[in-house]
């Protein structure tokens, strides 16, 4: 489930665009003011921020240039939606490091397919596709992972943990590099927490057998095989 922060001040949209949001399954936080916005990202990095121009405090346009500038946020995905149609402001915005620039009033399926097209870009572990590497198939929609008829039965974080591996597969990831991308690099989590997570997932696959898929690489961190064994 990818996360998204709208930064908006205007209550009316930001409820359009969380219910829309949430209705499509993401996780949605709605920040009024650049300084909850700036404390969300601080807290939790979310997969894609929508950002309005103006804005209590500092501007969208302050905000997006900020993120760009730290290494930490620096690829954070931000989609502008303002009301300032004007050509030299969505320059400005693009320039400023926004990955796309809407205009209000805005069609919500038009948001929809912009928001999809920039995770497509940014991340693509984080879109609703249905995932499958060997005989394991996840499916970011319903929330299910199986084995042929065999469903896996597992925790949101090690679905979130096994949805990233799926997307990345035969690539070793640290556990820093984990976090970061499967946790949203929450500054209250510990790399020892991700051994645990780990452990969990394989035992959550062991019934159908295909706890060894996940490998731990001495040294470096984990990585998801595509080799197992045959079903017993």
């Amino acid at each position: 489930m990818s996360r998204v922060l709208v930064v908006e001040d205007e209550a009316a949209i930001a409820e359009l665009i969380s219910l829309n949001l949430r209705h499509a399954g993401y996780e949605v936080t709605v920040a009024p003011d650049s300084a909850r916005a700036l404390a969300e990202v601080d807290k939790v990095l979310p997969d894609l921020v929508i950002l309005d121009w103006m804005l209590p405090g500092q501007s969208g346009l302050a905000l997006a240039k900020r993120w760009r500038a730290e290494v930490r946020t620096r690829d954070l995905p931000i989609i502008m939606l303002t009301a300032r149609a004007d050509e030299p402001d969505k320059i400005a915005g693009l320039d400023a490091g926004a990955d796309d620039y809407l205009t209000k009033p805005f069609s919500t399926n038009e948001l929809m397919a912009r928001i999809r097209a920039v995770l497509r870009r940014k991340a693509p572990e984080a879109l609703d596709s249905v995932v499958q590497v060997g005989p394991l198939r996840l499916d970011p929609a319903t929330r299910r992972v199986s084995r042929g008829e065999q469903e896996v039965k597992v925790g949101p974080t090690e679905f979130r943990l096994l949805h990233f591996f799926m997307a990345h597969p035969e690539r070793v990831h640290s556990r820093a590099q984990l976090l970061d991308r499967v946790w949203g690099d929450h500054v209250f989590i510990e790399e020892r927490t991700v051994d645990v997570h780990v452990k969990r997932l394989r035992e959550a696959l062991a019934p159908v057998g295909c706890s060894s898929m996940i490998e731990t690489v001495r040294g470096a961190g984990y990585r998801l095989t595509q080799q197992v064994p045959a079903a017993a």
